[in-house]
């Protein structure tokens, strides 16, 4: 494979990456890592108690718990974990929890350049990015600062194991989804590309061991290591998917793993006329002859249930998601962003059958 990258340049800024069971028992050690003295542990109102295991561990590092985290990260939020850093003295920020924590760190960090040390408790993969899509005025936008790159992220397999299957699906397609909108942006990179495929291969084998066998601490681990590639593969940059499921996020209130899950299949099924290659990589890798009905196959095989319909959204509302998806498109994606284009791609996600 010939290495190519725009400009002839690959800027990697990875993370440090501590994987192993009972990992979060070193989460002090971490801290001390950084130089750090006085953490802010951020995590959300329903992992109160994680938040407090994680600041018992931390001891006399730790500055405070803030258990305020939301999804969608709103900007008014963002703010308020901004002051109650500044006001504990805080010089690191210790996020853990699922997307919302790991956000919501980001955002806070933003501005104040606060390390971050991220411990995941699901398997989206944003942990390892620097990108935060942060609500304003009812509409989610995407920001990009090293400011937000991890320091650290610990995985920590347990932390997983009591997470609701519904929860478990979502967030694994979550994770598939970074695979899949990563791997034809035109900031693509070889890195990038080996651990999309990769990433897509393990997420589609372990996912469904995980649905069936929620205990299952190896099937979980797998899973992890697969969100952990499609974290990855998204440090290259993301198109349309990402953004049309940011719309149904941000503006529309729809679950972030969710509004992931229900546009993927025919995302990738619109993209496949315009990056057959790259997508067909992808099915091969999820043993499927087609991206779209692939992708949609596995949904349902997790027990989703596919379909806009089922989420309480208004049909009337589909024109505005589709204007504001074009609106804040960034141009990356292989095929054309317009008006009609996502229009039927969310008339086929309202409808919720398999892409022919």
């Amino acid at each position: 494979m010939k290495f190519t990258t725009p400009g002839g340049v690959y800027n990697a800024t990875p993370s440090r990456i501590v994987f192993a069971e009972g990992a979060i028992d070193g989460v002090a050690d971490e801290v001390g890592r950084l130089g750090a003295r006085r953490a802010l542990v951020v995590t959300t109102p329903g992992r109160t108690a994680l938040g407090d295991r994680v600041a018992s561990l931390l001891g006399d590092r730790c500055a405070a718990v803030w258990p305020q985290a939301v999804s969608q990260v709103p900007i008014e939020l963002a703010r308020r974990g901004r002051q109650a850093a500044r006001d504990a003295g805080a010089d690191c920020i210790v996020s853990v929890g699922g997307g919302a924590a790991v956000g919501l760190g980001k955002g806070i960090s933003l501005e104040l350049a606060l390390p971050i040390i991220a411990i995941p408790t699901t398997y989206s993969g944003s942990e390892v990015t620097g990108f935060c899509g942060i609500t304003i005025d009812g509409v989610k936008r995407m920001h990009t600062s090293l400011n937000m790159l991890a320091s650290t992220v610990i995985y920590d397999p347990r932390l997983t194991l009591g997470l609701p299957a519904d929860v478990s699906a979502a967030s694994a397609m979550n994770a598939l989804a970074h695979c899949v909108d990563a791997i034809y942006v035109p900031t693509v990179d070889p890195v990038t590309v080996l651990a999309a495929i990769e990433g897509a291969r393990v997420i589609a084998r372990a996912s469904p061991r995980v649905i069936a066998r929620p205990d299952d601490i190896q099937a979980r681990t797998e899973l992890l290591y697969g969100a952990y590639l499609g974290g990855v593969a998204l440090t290259g940059g993301f198109a349309l998917q990402h953004g049309l499921a940011h719309v149904l996020g941000g503006s529309f209130n729809i679950a972030h793993g969710l509004s992931h899950t229900l546009v993927l299949p025919y995302v990738a099924q619109y993209n496949t006329a315009h990056a057959p290659g790259p997508l067909q990589q992808l099915a091969d890798a999820i043993g499927a002859p087609s991206l779209g009905a692939g992708l949609y196959d596995l949904a349902r095989s997790l027990h989703i249930r596919m379909g806009l319909t089922d989420t309480g959204l208004d049909p009337s509302a589909l024109d505005a998601a589709a204007r504001i998806t074009v609106e804040t498109d960034e141009g990356y994606n292989p095929g054309p962003v317009t008006f009609d284009a996502v229009r039927r791609i969310l008339d086929a996600a309202w409808h919720g059958e398999r892409p022919a």
